[in-house]
C-alpha cells in the first residue's frame, strides 16, 4: 500500500484511537477532514494541520509550507505558524538541509508566516527527505 490509507481502515485502525475526548474539538479526525478546528474561548479557534511531504524531490521545503498554509486557509483561517518535523537521509544532510530551509523561508515569508518550532534528524534508511 503506497500513499494515503484507505478510508476502511482509517475507521477501523485510527479513529477509534485518538486518547481521551475534548468538547473544545470542533473539527477533529475524519475522512477528508486536513484541518482540525480547536475553540478557543470566547468566540476564537485556532485551525490547526500537519502533512508529511513524501512524494516531491524538488521545492520541499517550499511546498511543506504551502500546502500545510492551504490546508488552514480553507478552514477560513489566516495561516501564521509553521511547526516543521524534517527527516534527512543518512548522507550528505548538510547540503540537503540548506536547501530545505531557504525553501521554507522564502515560502513562509511569502505568505506572511513564521517557524515556530519543529524536529530535525537524519535518519538510516531513508532515501530521500521527509518534511
Amino acid at each position: 500500500m503506497v500513499g494515503k490509507v484507505p478510508p476502511m481502515l482509517l475507521e477501523k485502525l485510527v479513529f477509534n484511537k485518538l486518547g481521551s475526548s475534548d468538547p473544545a474539538v470542533i473539527v477533529g479526525p475524519a475522512v477528508g477532514e486536513d484541518a482540525a478546528v480547536i475553540d478557543l474561548g470566547g468566540g476564537v479557534a485556532l485551525v490547526v494541520h500537519n502533512d508529511a511531504i513524501t512524494g516531491a524531490s524538488k521545492l520541499l521545503g517550499w511546498l511543506a509550507v504551502h500546502i500545510v498554509a492551504n490546508d488552514v486557509a480553507t478552514r477560513g483561517a489566516k495561516p501564521r505558524w509553521f511547526l516543521m518535523s524534517l527527516f534527512l537521509p543518512d548522507r550528505g544532510e548538510e547540503e540537503l538541509l540548506a536547501e530545505i530551509m531557504f525553501q521554507v523561508d522564502a515560502a513562509a515569508k511569502e505568505l506572511g508566516m513564521m517557524v515556530v518550532g519543529g524536529h530535525t534528524e537524519t535518519t538510516p534508511g531513508l532515501d530521500r527527505p521527509i518534511v
